[in-house]
């Protein structure tokens, strides 16, 4: 079993500003809690049992979010990077955690509940040194497979549209550190292509379940609508609301330390966990920061 996870922590989330001014992109709050959570959560449900997370933007953000430097006991290991290595430089820089063990990578500004046990299983299964989950459809079909098998990415073999949305998640084995290049800032795609190359880039279909890419506001208003459906807690039962403000339940969500102060008017409004609300203000289609 594949045991151990990366997950991708150290972009600065610029399409998601200015809510990534505040915390890292992984670290900004979807519905009460860190947007990591439901990555770590995800992984560990299908059997990942200790984690590595590269740090940049705003470092010291993921010491506070997981100050004892574990998740529902699963150890996480921070490898902090002064300068943003990219993908691929993250990978090598986290060498002495891959060991000579299989991992699970996984971009830390996605939602999604795919079954990524398949995933893993298709991977140990199949003889390849990667193999990246698929969605048949989404907003950047850009890859190309026949059968399990990728055959191109981006168009860099081929002129052929692509026909398939890479949805962040991947597994590898330790062999790929091979094909990383020596420069310190680097891509995982060149080792793709090469690896495409020697037909050991493999692909699973995932179409079953949610999948959201976090990258602006409104998809991330959206995934808060999303959540809400079958849930009681949007306003949460720790927020400390004054009994003058007045608080829209059902287009609101405010987090748990929340204070909506006197006089306060809210509507569509999302709150951030341990956010203030300042007396008389009026918010609408807003997003309140904890900062």
């Amino acid at each position: 079993m594949i045991t151990k996870a990366f997950i991708l922590g150290a972009g600065l989330g610029t399409r998601l500003r200015p809510l990534t001014d505040v915390l890292p992109k992984p670290l900004v709050p979807v519905f009460h809690e860190p947007m990591a959570n439901y990555a770590l959560r995800h992984c560990q449900a299908a059997g990942i049992k200790e984690f590595a997370i590269n740090t940049h933007h705003i470092p010291e953000a993921w010491q506070q979010a997981y100050p004892d430097g574990s998740f529902h006991g699963s150890p996480l290991s921070f490898f902090h990077e002064p300068v943003l290595l990219e993908t691929g430089g993250g990978i090598r820089n986290i060498s002495a955690f891959i060991g000579d063990d299989p991992i699970l990578v996984y971009n830390g500004d996605i939602l999604t509940d795919i079954d990524i046990g398949k995933l893993i299983a298709h991977h140990q299964a199949s003889g390849n040194i990667a193999t990246l989950a698929l969605r048949s459809s989404g907003q950047n079909c850009n890859v190309n497979i026949e059968g399990d098998q990728i055959t191109d990415m981006r168009n860099l073999l081929g002129d052929i549209p692509g026909t398939h949305q890479f949805t962040g998640i991947y597994c590898i084995e330790p062999e790929i550190l091979k094909l990383i290049p020596d420069e310190q800032v680097t891509s995982i795609v060149p080792a793709f292509i090469q690896l495409i190359k020697q037909h050991k880039l493999g692909a699973i279909v995932l179409d079953q379940g949610d999948w959201f890419d976090i990258g602006n506001p409104d998809a991330y208003r959206e995934v808060h609508e999303h959540l809400r459906s079958g849930r009681n807690d949007a306003i949460h039962p720790d927020a400390s609301i004054h009994p003058s403000a007045q608080v829209d339940a059902a287009s609101c969500i405010i987090g748990p330390k929340a204070v909506i102060e006197a006089g306060a008017k809210l509507t569509d409004t999302i709150v951030w966990p341990a956010a203030t609300v300042s007396e008389g203000s009026i918010h609408e289609g807003a997003i309140v920061t904890s900062s």
